[in-house]
């Protein structure tokens, strides 16, 4: 007979003792139980003691945490919350250096226990450590376990970050701008800094005054990955948090600026090119957490155009009317312009007709629109006077055209515009879980204007080769997918999708469109259809078993910690565990410590009815971020949550535990592979059909009529 279900069979230790085996009633007041263990071992003031796992992250139990230990869990008996508080508050404020050594060490771990955590914040705990610093007699590894133990206990959210001094954030920054300092103390400093902009208003602004540009590039150019990608995150918070106001200034010597106006600086040659000889193109491959600052670096800077792409176009304002008449000139040498006002009038309104505007009396009105706004006015007269030889020959080869397939420029550059801004998301705040940076993007100080012209480019010959519909701006899309490093290399993938090459695509991608609507086939779909979809479920229960891993994703900052799940190979365990760094191969299911039933498991949700969505984060979730949110709840009232790395394994995941709960399958993904393996399958089996070869009829016998019945089985 099974045991009860809160009954809970564990081994418990403690040091230069036997293990006690014991079975812990969930019922009972955790008090109780610890009490029972103290008196196994003879030791007084059970009060005096608590619960702990003895592996991972070794956190304390709880009343509230409890629920979570599971069957064969190892707990180690240790001195309780308060009393280690207590205790490591008096040895670090001790006098002997080797002690307070140890005790920081010891500090440093612990802080990471939100129950430990908040007994020590409770005695001041962060008031002392911060006196610490600002006393500048920590050094070395000292000074190191003291930022990281004051990091782990602010990263809880217990205290505000705005208590901070300003003599604490100088002496922080202080070690930032110091030529050598230790890594570790470095790697911290920048994190605490980090951690300061995104929680606070008032703080950023001191940040921002302690620290410049060029302070911060020294530690782009170092060996250290890890350095540099706490710089450019520093970069990026104060980015992030930068009043408007300070983003769109233009400055002249950007390294001796202070990073409240980093974000004007970040399309300086400098910074660019150092981000990008020494992190993009250095020796050292990207790891996940680069990735992704880089990415937030990106999004960032193309969010500085989201002023111009939601600024409509004043038509009296005769500044911006200045602008569509220099794109005039430039196309058709406005000097020989008539010396009337009708005859100059009427010109002006063919010539806007030939520059593809809609409204050719006043194309002023074209710019009314937002996105994109005046931002499509920028990019063309970026192309205009930058590519003149390009951009006149695109208007003066479609203007000239009389077969009703003209390109028209105007109307082109605005409709590309805005599609560039739907497709690198301008606007829109970084996505928390998101590696997609696009290295040709830091090769050029115009990167924007240069990808529109290159883009520009790619539409009019596309137009020349087919008669070109919104729809064909995927080409740009599938381009951007394979990651070019440099423009060049854009312009050379695009070469590479010939209007062929697109037509085999669509045709390979519309497979499951193409179908014939006849009843037969209808039939044969009908009869195929739940073979390919066990086949369907097979693969994602496959692929569950192999297992995926998944980032942790912090409250409060980003750091490089993982976590592996994977089924089961008999399919009735969901075994999970946190990992040091993404794995190479397979995770044996030794290295997952802890596990779910599947028969606990009571449903499975998805975007905002997740947990951990409704959680707040320093940056806000965006729709990318919900689109990819899954939790699997379960018994008692627990949750395991996920973000997916992305899409495929988003559907991959959600697909495969609804298989696993005998539900239905309804993603994206599924859909696709159903209809691609139902054509596939159909064009086979019709293939064999037409490779049939009916026999000759005999001659027929006199005066008695033959008769031939033909039955294909479709099975």
């Amino acid at each position: 007979m099974p045991p009860p279900s809160d009954i809970v069979k564990v081994a418990i230790e403690w040091p230069g003792a036997n293990a006690q085996l014991i079975e812990i009633d969930q019922k009972k007041p955790l008090s109780s139980i610890i009490r029972e263990v103290c008196d196994g071992w003879s030791l007084s003031g059970s009060e005096q003691f608590a619960l702990r796992y003895a592996d991972g992250p070794q956190l304390y139990i709880t009343e509230q945490t409890r629920g979570e230990i599971k069957n064969g869990t190892i707990l180690r008996l240790a001195i309780s919350p308060t009393r280690a508080a207590r205790q490591l508050l008096e040895r670090i404020q001790s006098h002997g250096i080797d002690a307070r050594l140890e005790a920081l060490k010891e500090l440093a771990k612990l802080s990471a226990d939100p129950t430990f955590a908040t007994e020590f914040i409770n005695m001041e705990g962060i008031g002392t450590l911060a006196r610490l610093v600002e006393s500048g007699t920590h050094f070395g590894e000292m000074l190191a376990f003291t930022l990281t133990a004051f990091l782990e206990l602010m990263d809880h959210g217990i205290v505000s970050w705005d208590l901070i001094s300003l003599s604490f954030i100088k002496q922080i920054a202080g070690y930032v701008n110091q030529p050598m300092v230790d890594v570790s103390i470095l790697q911290r400093s920048l994190a605490i800094l980090e951690s300061m902009v995104l929680n606070s208003h008032s703080l950023y602004h001191r940040v921002a005054q302690e620290i410049t540009v060029g302070q911060l590039i020294a530690h782009l150019q170092v060996s250290n990955q890890e350095i540099q990608t706490y710089a450019i995150a520093l970069i990026n918070a104060l980015f992030l948090k930068a009043p408007e106001d300070r983003r769109q200034e233009e400055h002249t010597n950007p390294l001796d600026l202070r990073l409240t106006e980093m974000a004007s600086t970040l399309a300086q040659k400098h910074l660019r090119s150092i981000i990008l000889n020494h992190i993009i193109r250095g020796n050292r491959p990207i790891k996940a957490e680069m990735a992704h600052q880089l990415y937030v670096l990106q999004v960032l800077t193309f969010n500085l155009l989201e002023e111009r792409m939601m600024t409509k176009m004043d038509p009296s304002d005769q500044a911006q009317r200045d602008i569509i008449f220099e794109l005039r000139r430039i196309a058709f040498d406005g000097e020989n312009d008539p010396v009337g006002t009708e005859k100059r009038k009427a010109m002006y309104t063919k010539d806007y007709k030939m520059l593809g505007f809609t409204n050719h009396v006043n194309p002023a009105m074209d710019f009314t629109q937002t996105p994109p706004g005046m931002l499509a006015l920028d990019n063309m007269l970026y192309l205009a006077k930058l590519h003149q030889d390009t951009y006149t020959r695109i208007v003066l080869e479609n203007s000239s055209r009389e077969d009703k397939h003209e390109c028209p420029f105007g109307r082109c550059a605005i409709e590309l515009t805005r599609m560039l801004c739907e497709i690198l998301q301008v606007g829109e705040l970084p996505n928390e879980g998101c590696n997609d940076y696009h290295p040709m993007f830091f090769t050029h100080d115009r990167a924007w204007e240069e990808f529109f012209c290159v883009c520009i480019q790619l539409l009019n010959k596309t137009w020349k080769e087919m008669r070109a519909t919104a729809e064909d701006f995927n080409k740009i899309t599938r381009a951007l997918a394979m990651k070019p490093s440099s423009l060049d290399q854009l312009k050379s993938k695009l070469r590479g999708l010939s209007y062929a090459e697109i037509l085999r695509l669509r045709q390979s991608e519309r497979m499951s469109q193409d179908d014939f609507q006849s009843p037969p086939i209808i039939e044969l779909r009908e009869r195929i259809q739940p073979e390919i979809l066990e086949l369907i479920k097979q693969q994602r229960l496959n692929r569950l078993c192999e297992g995926s891993c998944f980032r942790k994703m912090g409250n409060r900052r980003r750091q490089d910690k993982f976590w592996f799940c994977r089924l089961s190979l008999n399919h009735k365990v969901l075994h999970y565990g946190d990992l040091d760094e993404p794995p190479q191969g397979e995770v044996p299911f030794e290295l997952l410590t802890d596990k779910i039933p599947v028969s606990d498991i009571k449903s499975v949700v998805t975007g905002k009815e997740c947990p951990h969505m409704k959680e707040k984060s320093a940056l806000k979730q965006n729709k990318e971020v919900l689109e990819l949110a899954f939790s699997i709840l379960y018994d008692p009232d627990e949750a395991l949550n996920f973000v997916a790395p992305n899409k495929y394994e988003y559907c991959i995941w959600t697909d495969g535990l609804c298989a696993l709960l005998g539900r239905e399958m309804g993603s994206d993904l599924t859909r696709s592979d159903l209809d691609t393996l139902i054509s596939m399958e159909m064009k086979l089996r019709l293939l064999d059909l037409e490779n049939i070869t009916i026999p000759e009829a005999p001659p027929p016998v006199p005066k008695e009529p033959s008769t031939y019945n033909f039955t294909y089985n479709y099975g």
